[in-house]
C-alpha cells in the first residue's frame, strides 16, 4: 500500500528551479531518502526501494550527496586499532 502526500510549493520555486511539479517532487522525493537516511533513520535498502531503484544505485547518489556510508566514533577506531 502505498500512501500519497501533498506538499504545498509556491509556483515561483518551481519557475526558479526551472522543475514541472512532478519533476520537483521526484527531486523532493530522492532529497528526502536521502537525507533520512544520511540521518539515519532510514535504511538504504528501504531508501532503495522507496525510490525504486537498486541499492547500489541509491548508495552512490547519495555518496555523491555527501553522506557517508561508514562512520566510526573514536572509540570504535580504538576498539578495533587495539585488536591489531
Amino acid at each position: 500500500m502505498k500512501t500519497t502526500v501533498e506538499v504545498e510549493c509556491l509556483p515561483e520555486i518551481l519557475a526558479g528551479l526551472h522543475l514541472e511539479p512532478s519533476e520537483f517532487g521526484d527531486l523532493m522525493k530522492v532529497q528526502t531518502a536521502i537525507g533520512l537516511f544520511r540521518d539515519g533513520r532510514l535504511s538504504s535498502g528501504m531508501a532503495a526501494r522507496w525510490l525504486g531503484i537498486p541499492r547500489v544505485q541509491f548508495l552512490l547518489r547519495a555518496m555523491e550527496a555527501g553522506a557517508t556510508l561508514l562512520s566510526d566514533t573514536p572509540e570504535d577506531l580504538a576498539r578495533e586499532t587495539s585488536l591489531l
